[in-house]
């Protein structure tokens, strides 16, 4: 089997390190990690440009669902336009609409920004009953990556899903399984033979009480761990 990449989510000028020196292949480049990931800042932005492998920034202005109003997509453009002048090599976007599908509209707009520039589709097609079309969607799109758990909380409860999605996509698109990926786990995940695995190698630190009491972060803050990221690759190069 050819290499798979491993792609580790990280959001902070640290995690950016702990990735690279871990051995990963490619970054997904977020803000707020704790709350399923949000548009880096642009400082973090140009802190990845130069890190030596692939980075993709997340396109998600706010927390919660992806059904997103005029004024969040005037944003998410502007956000595309912004990755590009980083120098990145791609963004992580997704769009539902009213009726339980991808939002085709806006996810047309948003590629049009993207111009030059490598698109994945994130987890909001976890929440959509017909993945299979969804997917056939993205690839009608140009979007060349799927991120899903294949609808299950992790990954490896959604293999029935993601062996479905890799068989039928046939290589016309990359189905790259996420969510509670860790080396413990990937093995499982061997026999889809998937081009690409995506995880966070995210390690739990204590965090000061005043920090937290104030709300100026979260009870259980987690940092990229460089040594988790090696681990997981070392995993994947055992296939």
């Amino acid at each position: 089997m050819a290499d798979t990449l491993v792609e580790i989510c990280v959001d902070s000028p640290q995690g950016i390190a702990a990735a690279v020196h871990g051995g990963a292949d490619r970054i997904e480049l977020c803000a707020a990690l704790a709350l399923g990931g949000l548009t880096p800042s642009v400082g973090l932005m140009t802190a990845a440009a130069d890190c030596g492998v692939p980075v993709h920034a997340m396109i998600r202005p706010r927390a919660g669902g992806f059904h997103w109003s005029h004024a969040d997509l005037t944003a998410m453009r502007d956000e595309v336009v912004a990755v590009g002048e980083a120098g990145l090599h791609g963004i992580v976007i997704g769009a539902l609409d009213d009726k339980g599908g991808l939002d085709l509209p806006a996810l047309r707009a948003l590629m049009t920004d993207a111009a030059g520039l490598a698109v994945t589709l994130h987890r909001c097609i976890d929440l959509i009953e017909d993945r299979v079309t969804a997917m056939e969607q993205a690839i009608d799109l140009g979007i060349g990556t799927i991120l899903t758990s294949g609808g299950a909380t992790r990954a490896v409860a959604g293999i029935g899903e993601l062996g479905r999605l890799i068989d039928r996509a046939a290589g016309r698109i990359t189905v790259m399984p996420g969510s509670g990926i860790t080396a413990a786990t990937v093995g499982e995940l061997r026999g889809l033979s998937p081009r690409a695995v995506h995880a966070s190698c995210g390690m739990a630190v204590a965090e000061d009480p005043a920090v937290v009491r104030l709300g100026f972060g979260p009870v259980d803050r987690r940092e990229t761990s460089e040594q988790a990221v090696r681990e997981l690759v070392a995993e994947v190069r055992a296939w």
